[in-house]
């Protein structure tokens, strides 16, 4: 089931999105959140207006998404940039596709133009995941982060939603 966050869901969202601080290149920082840290992202996340959903199984939240501003500045209004996170035994069972459909239904309903993604550029379930809904590749940027001791490229892929 999909439905948007509560504070409820916040100990699992930590959960969720410290598993892939520590042990993947999906997120480039090195130290894993607190519930503090998760409770004041959530806090500004609703203070912007910018959504958070949840997938839940059996009572369980088991991926979350959400997006927000690509740059602060006025002219990048129109574009957003979005997360999408799942739990890792539950990969591979189409949650995060769910999502995203759920994400971009959004942000077309609400009149942005270019959702963009951010993703490293060896996460190849991520890159096939936004091409299947025809996010185009965009650039590269090459040795951008450091982690794991090796440097990372950051491949960048875009949704027009006007098309």
């Amino acid at each position: 089931m999909l439905r948007f966050a509560t504070k409820e869901d916040l100990p699992a969202i930590l959960d969720i999105y410290n598993d892939a601080i520590i042990n993947t290149t999906a997120v480039y920082t090195y130290e894993a959140q607190t519930l503090e840290n998760r409770l004041r992202w959530f806090e500004a996340k609703a203070n912007n207006n910018e959504p958070i959903w949840v997938y839940e199984s059996a009572n369980k939240t088991i991926g979350f998404a959400t997006y927000g501003s690509f740059r602060d500045w006025p002219a990048y209004q129109y574009t957003i940039e979005h997360s999408i996170y799942v739990a890792k035994a539950y990969r591979g069972n189409g949650i995060a596709q769910a999502l995203l459909s759920e994400l971009i239904k959004d942000t077309k309903d609400k009149g942005y133009k270019t959702i963009v993604a951010g993703i490293d550029a060896t996460n190849d379930n991520s890159i096939h995941l936004h091409r299947k809904f025809n996010f185009t590749y965009s650039g590269t940027i090459t040795d951008v982060g450091y982690k794991f001791n090796k440097w990372l490229d950051l491949a960048f892929y875009q949704l027009d939603l006007t098309k």
